[in-house]
């Protein structure tokens, strides 16, 4: 059964449904579960080189500059599923679409999943600018990925298109926020839910395919 994942890599919320769903992966409700990690841009507009996060957050929230009560919640809900987010230390905005390049093309090797937990941890952990082509050349080479494989995505064209038809069908079947968890292409699970709902939503979605059609 494919799980799909509709994310960002610059999402908090995307990183901590992540943490939710490998907890659940490991029990008996994640058995033959096939994670496929999708592309969505919260910020597309961003330039390609990315830009100061500083900036950004002074024309996202006006003159403080700063976001609303929720970053304390959001904080200790990542610190529960292991995360140490640090916002502080990041300094740049980046445009991810590149970074959904190399997330496409580690998917032909296994190593998707990895590197999704890598980018995510190397932004919201250590402040690394995930759009910064050495920074994902390096996370690539982190996860196992073949150099020629990651050249391609970072300096060829592999997976721009798929990337594109990625956002064109997030916008087509309504998924205007992330994360959103779509299970085998027909049950959708928004938000990063707790482990136990994850769980009951995979299950309830496993015996509703397995259900005779009906005549």
């Amino acid at each position: 059964m494919i799980l799909e994942i509709f994310s960002d890599l610059i999402c908090p919320w995307c990183y901590i449904g992540k943490r939710r769903l490998d907890s659940v992966l490991e029990t008996a409700s994640g058995t033959d579960v096939q994670v496929v990690w999708r592309a969505f841009q919260l910020y597309p507009g961003i330039p390609a080189e990315g830009m100061s996060r500083q900036d950004f957050l002074l024309a996202r929230y006006g003159a403080q500059g700063v976001p609303g009560n929720g970053r304390e919640q959001l904080v200790a809900e990542a610190e529960g599923a292991g995360i140490s987010m640090d916002f502080a230390a990041i300094s740049r905005m980046p445009n991810t679409f590149v970074g959904h390049r190399l997330l496409h093309v580690a998917r032909a090797s296994g190593h998707q999943h990895a590197l999704a937990e890598r980018l995510f941890s190397l932004y919201f952990e250590a402040g690394e600018d995930i759009g910064d082509l050495q920074v994902l050349a390096a996370a690539g080479a982190a996860v196992g990925m073949d150099p020629d494989s990651v050249a391609s995505a970072l300096t060829g064209t592999a997976g721009h298109d798929a990337v594109l038809a990625e956002l064109d069908r997030a916008a087509n079947i309504g998924i205007s926020s992330v994360p959103c968890f779509l299970f085998a292409g027909a049950f959708a699970l928004p938000g990063a839910q707790k482990p136990e709902v994850m769980g009951q939503f995979i299950e309830r979605a496993r015996s509703r395919l397995s259900r005779p059609a009906e005549s």
